[in-house]
C-alpha cells in the first residue's frame, strides 16, 4: 500500500442528512501511474450510522475498481439505504467487518463483493459474504449469511413486534425517520407496517442459516435456515425451517410488495414436536411422551401481520396426543382462563389427555371449528364458536361430558368470551348437558376427522391414540 500524503475532512449533507468525516489519501503522483494501487482511508458519520474503510483504489483515473477493509455500524441496517442504495431491513443495532472487493463499470454493471464479514446484529452474530451488482432492470443482491448464535428477539423488527434488547436504539431510529408506533391498546398481533413501497428498488437471492437460537430460557429452536428471493417487489421465504422441542417447522411464506394492499400467503407444517420439550421447565410436563402436529394454510391481504390475519382465508390443523392438563399447568404457564376452565371440569386433579384435535377454517379473518375436542382420560370435551383475527374477539362454548362412570365435576357448558389479550370464562346459563350429546355431535363430524388423521406420520403406527380416536369418527 502507498504512503498517505493528503488529509481530508468533510462537513454537510448527503441525501438530506448530516454527513461529517475525515480521511487521507495518496499523492497526486500516484494517480498518474496506470495499474498503480492509489491507497484512500475515510471514516464518515450521518447521525449514528458509521462507515469506515481502508485500502487502495485500482486504475483511479479510470475507477476501475476497490480493494478496502470496510466496517459499518449505526442503529439499523435499514439506515444504510440512503448512504449505499442497498436495501436492508430493518434491525437492532449492528456492526460489520469485511473485505469489499468491487470491479466498477460505469457504462454496464459494477460488482460490489463484500468478502468474509464478521459482526453483529443486537446480540447475534453474522458472517458471510454478500455481492451486490448493479444494472437493469434492478440491482441484485446474492450470498449467504450465517449466525451461530442467533438471539430470535433481534429478528423482531422484520416481522413487526418488539425487538427486546436493543428496542430502544430501534426506536429512536424509526423517530428519526419521522415513524411513530402504531399498536394500539389492547391489541395483541403485531401492526407495524411491512414497508413495501422500497422493496422494488432491487433483488436480492440470499440464505441465511442460524446454528444456535435463543429465545428466552425456555422454547428450544435450532438450525434455523431460509432462501430469501425478493424480485420485483415480490418476497418469498422459500423455504423457512428450523427444529423446534425435538420436532420441525417448515413454511413456505409468500409476500407480493407489487400489490396494494400487500397480497400474503403462508403454508406451514409442524411435525413431531415433543410436549415435554416444548415446556423444559415445567415438571408435570416431563411425565408425558405426547407430541404435537400441525399444518396451517392461510392467505390474505394488508401490510401488517394484524391486517393479513384479519382478513384472512385459510385452514388449521393441530393434533395432540398422551397429554397432560391441571389447574397447576394453566397456573405454570399463564393461562388464567385455562386455569378456570380446567378447575371447572376437573377440579384440582392432574388429567391425562388422550388426544386433542382441532380443525379450524378461516373465512374473512374469523376462525370457526370444523372439530375442535378433546378426549381425556375422564371426558369428552367439544369447542365450539368463534375467534376473529380483525377484532380479536372470542366467543366460545365449552361442552364436556364424563366417560363411561367417571364422573367430572360440571355437566353445564362453560363460555370463552372477550378479547385475545383480556379474556373471560363462565358457566354458560340454561340447561345441563344432555348425557351422549358430546359424543353424538363429534361423531357427524367424518370429514374434519378424516383429514386431521394425515398429520399422524406412519412411523407412529398405532402408538398415537389420535389415530384410534380419530378413525372411530370416521365410521
Amino acid at each position: 500500500m502507498g504512503d498517505y500524503i493528503f488529509g481530508l475532512k468533510a462537513q454537510g449533507r448527503y441525501n438530506g442528512e448530516p454527513l461529517t468525516g475525515t480521511g487521507k489519501i495518496g499523492g497526486m503522483l500516484a494517480l498518474r501511474g496506470e495499474g498503480t494501487p492509489f491507497p484512500v482511508q475515510a471514516d464518515f458519520r450521518s447521525g449514528n450510522t458509521r462507515v469506515a474503510f481502508d485500502g487502495v483504489v485500482n486504475d483511479p483515473m479510470k475507477m476501475g475498481g476497490v480493494d478496502l477493509r470496510l466496517k459499518f455500524s449505526g442503529d439499523s441496517l435499514g439506515d444504510l439505504y440512503e448512504l449505499t442504495g442497498v436495501l436492508l431491513p430493518d434491525t437492532p443495532p449492528f456492526e460489520t467487518d469485511g473485505r469489499l472487493v468491487a470491479k466498477i463499470d460505469t457504462e454496464k454493471s459494477s460488482v460490489f463483493d463484500y468478502r468474509g464479514f464478521n459482526g453483529r446484529i443486537g446480540d447475534s452474530d453474522i458472517h458471510g459474504s454478500l455481492v451486490y451488482t448493479t444494472g437493469k432492470p434492478r440491482p441484485k443482491l446474492e450470498g449467504d449469511v450465517e449466525s451461530r448464535q442467533l438471539r430470535l428477539a433481534d429478528l423482531g423488527p422484520l416481522i413487526g413486534v418488539d425487538s427486546g434488547k436493543g428496542a430502544e436504539k430501534s426506536t429512536r431510529s424509526e423517530q428519526k425517520k419521522g415513524e411513530k408506533s402504531v399498536q394500539p391498546a389492547g391489541k395483541v398481533l403485531p401492526y407495524d407496517r411491512f414497508e413495501t413501497d422500497k422493496w422494488d428498488v432491487m433483488d436480492a437471492d440470499v440464505r441465511f442459516k442460524g446454528r444456535r437460537i435463543e429465545h428466552g430460557s425456555s422454547l428450544p429452536i435450532s438450525d434455523l435456515s431460509t432462501h430469501i428471493i425478493l424480485k420485483n417487489a415480490d418476497l418469498r421465504l422459500q423455504p423457512l425451517k428450523f427444529g423446534m422441542a425435538g420436532g420441525s417447522i417448515a413454511a413456505n411464506i409468500h409476500l407480493e410488495g407489487d400489490k396494494k394492499p400487500m397480497q400474503g400467503r403462508a403454508d406451514t407444517q409442524a411435525r413431531r414436536l415433543k410436549l415435554k420439550e416444548l415446556m423444559p421447565d415445567v415438571e408435570l410436563m416431563q411425565k408425558t411422551l405426547g407430541e404435537m402436529n400441525g399444518d396451517a394454510e392461510l392467505r390474505g391481504s394488508g401490510n401488517s401481520v394484524a391486517a393479513l390475519l384479519g382478513n384472512s382465508n385459510g385452514n388449521l390443523k393441530l393434533l395432540m396426543n398422551d397429554g397432560l392438563v391441571s389447574r397447576n399447568l394453566m397456573e405454570i404457564v399463564g393461562l388464567n382462563v385455562g386455569n378456570y376452565i380446567v378447575g371447572a371440569i376437573f377440579g384440582d386433579d392432574e388429567v391425562r389427555v388422550n388426544c386433542a384435535a382441532a380443525n379450524l377454517n378461516i373465512a374473512n379473518g374469523v376462525a370457526r371449528p370444523q372439530i375442535f375436542a378433546f378426549d381425556t382420560e375422564n371426558a369428552l370435551i367439544n369447542v365450539t364458536g368463534t375467534a376473529s383475527f380483525a377484532s380479536e374477539q372470542l366467543d366460545l362454548t365449552i361442552d364436556p361430558e364424563s366417560k363411561g362412570i367417571r364422573i367430572i365435576t360440571l355437566r353445564s357448558p362453560l363460555y370463552v368470551r372477550g378479547t385475545f389479550k383480556n379474556p373471560q370464562a363462565g358457566v354458560k346459563a340454561g340447561p345441563l348437558i344432555a348425557r351422549g350429546a358430546v359424543a353424538a355431535a363429534l361423531a357427524t363430524l367424518v370429514t374434519p376427522a378424516a383429514a386431521l388423521l394425515a398429520l399422524i406420520s406412519p412411523s407412529e403406527g398405532e402408538a398415537n391414540q389420535c389415530r384410534t380416536i380419530l378413525s372411530q369418527m370416521k365410521k
